[in-house]
């Protein structure tokens, strides 16, 4: 079976715990990821849903695996774009590895089938919010404040 994927990889200076605490509290995210947020309870079998800056649903899915603060696996379904919806789920899997001083976030993002159009949305998406996460945890500040250049 073909698949799509995306890989992208961050170091970031901070510890395991903090880049976990970022990758899953609701208000810190809301920081990097242009006013969004996700909600879930971050364990295993925990439904988990991604809100745009207003309210909207825009994916939804299911914590697969959490291991903090090293592991999670997402599956995600987008909801607000039908060509996208139409897909069907995705996996996402974000793992971090402490690095001397950093940790190496790596997210794999993957859907059976290929082309993904999902794919190539997320593909132009991640490296904008890791680069706001990176930056807001290593100065306070965010790189970007809007979702598209």
């Amino acid at each position: 079976m073909s698949e799509s994927r995306f890989v992208y990889e961050s170091y970031i200076r901070a510890t395991p715990d903090a880049v976990w605490s970022a990758l899953t509290d609701a208000d810190v995210m809301k920081q990097y990821w242009f006013g969004m947020h996700c909600q879930s309870q971050w364990t295993p079998g925990a439904a988990w849903t991604r809100f745009d800056r207003d309210g909207t649903v825009v994916d939804t899915g299911e914590v697969f695996a959490a291991e903090p603060p090293r592991r999670m696996i997402v599956r995600w379904r987008h909801q607000k774009r039908p060509e996208l919806r139409a897909e069907g789920e995705s996996l996402c899997t974000l793992d971090l590895l402490p690095v001397d001083a950093t940790v190496k976030l790596s997210i794999t993002h993957t859907m059976a089938r290929e082309p993904s159009k999902l794919i190539a949305a997320v593909s132009e998406g991640w490296p904008r919010v890791i680069s706001n996460l990176k930056t807001l945890l290593e100065t306070g500040s965010v790189l970007f404040t809007e979702k598209n250049p």
